[in-house]
C-alpha cells in the first residue's frame, strides 16, 4: 500500500500502538508514523471497570435469566462485592494509571507489574514481580502494548500461578492471550470469568473458543471509541 502511494507523506492512527502498521517498511520508505497518546486513556480505563463490574455483579446472566422471567436467577447469589480486593495491572502506563485511579476510587487494592517504573506509577500501586502479581490478584488487567516478550503472556503455565476464581480483563491485544488456555481455565473455573474487548483475529471467528467459554463477556474493540476520544 505504500509503495503504492508515492505522495504518502505520514501515517497518523487514532489510539495506541503501532502494530496494525508495517513501521519496518515505512522507515524504509522514510514516512513517519505517528499515533495520539492519551485520546482515549479515560475511555478503555472506563471500559475496563465496566467489565470487571459486570463480571462481578454477574450482570449478563441476571439480565438474560430476567428477561426470560426467571426470577429466581437472583437467589443463584453469584455477584460479589469488589472492596478490599486486589487488582493487578500488568502495563503501567498512561491506561494502566488511568485504570488504577479508577481501582483505588472502589478501596480495591493496586499493584502492577511494568519493566519500566515510573514516579508516578508509584503513587497508585504497589510495583511487584510478574510472578507475585499472578499469585496475588484477584483481577488481572492487560494494558501492556504487544511486544515478543508479552505476546502469549496469558498462557497455561502462567494461568496455573494464578489464584483460583481470578477475573481477567484484556483492553490491550488479543495477541496477549493464549485463548485456547484461557477458554479451557474458565470452562473449568480456574479463571472465574473474563471480559475482553480484543480478540487475536478480529472480527472475531465463529471457531473461537472463547465464543462458548463460561462466564466471558466479549465487546467488539469498542473500549477506546467512546465519543470524546474520537473528536
Amino acid at each position: 500500500v505504500m509503495e503504492a502511494a508515492p505522495r504518502l507523506k505520514v501515517i497518523g492512527r487514532t489510539g495506541v500502538g503501532y502494530d496494525s502498521v508495517d513501521v519496518d517498511a515505512a522507515t524504509e520508505l522514510g514516512i513517519p508514523v505517528v499515533i495520539t497518546p492519551g485520546a482515549n486513556n479515560r475511555a478503555v480505563a472506563e471500559h475496563s471497570l465496566t467489565l470487571m463490574l459486570a463480571l462481578s455483579k454477574n450482570l449478563v446472566e441476571a439480565q438474560v435469566e430476567a428477561s426470560k422471567g426467571n426470577w429466581a436467577i437472583r437467589d443463584a447469589h453469584k455477584q460479589f462485592e469488589l472492596y478490599g480486593k486486589k487488582a493487578g495491572i500488568i502495563g503501567l502506563g498512561r491506561i494502566g494509571q488511568a485504570t488504577a485511579k479508577l481501582l483505588n476510587a472502589l478501596d480495591m487494592e493496586v499493584i502492577a507489574y511494568d519493566a519500566h517504573e515510573s514516579e508516578a506509577g508509584k503513587k497508585l500501586a504497589e510495583y511487584v514481580s510478574l510472578d507475585e502479581l499472578f499469585a496475588r490478584s484477584d483481577v488481572i488487567f492487560l494494558h501492556c502494548p504487544l511486544f515478543p516478550a508479552t505476546e502469549g503472556i496469558i498462557n497455561k503455565e502462567n494461568i496455573a500461578k494464578m489464584k483460583d476464581g481470578v477475573i481477567l480483563i484484556n483492553n490491550s491485544r488479543g495477541q496477549l492471550v493464549v485463548e485456547q488456555d484461557l477458554a479451557d481455565a474458565l470452562n473449568s473455573g480456574k479463571v472465574y470469568a473474563a471480559g475482553l474487548d480484543v480478540v487475536s483475529t478480529e472480527p472475531i471467528k465463529g471457531d473461537n473458543p472463547l465464543l462458548t467459554a463460561k462466564n466471558c463477556i466479549i465487546t467488539p474493540h469498542i473500549s477506546w471509541a467512546a465519543q470524546a476520544s474520537r473528536q
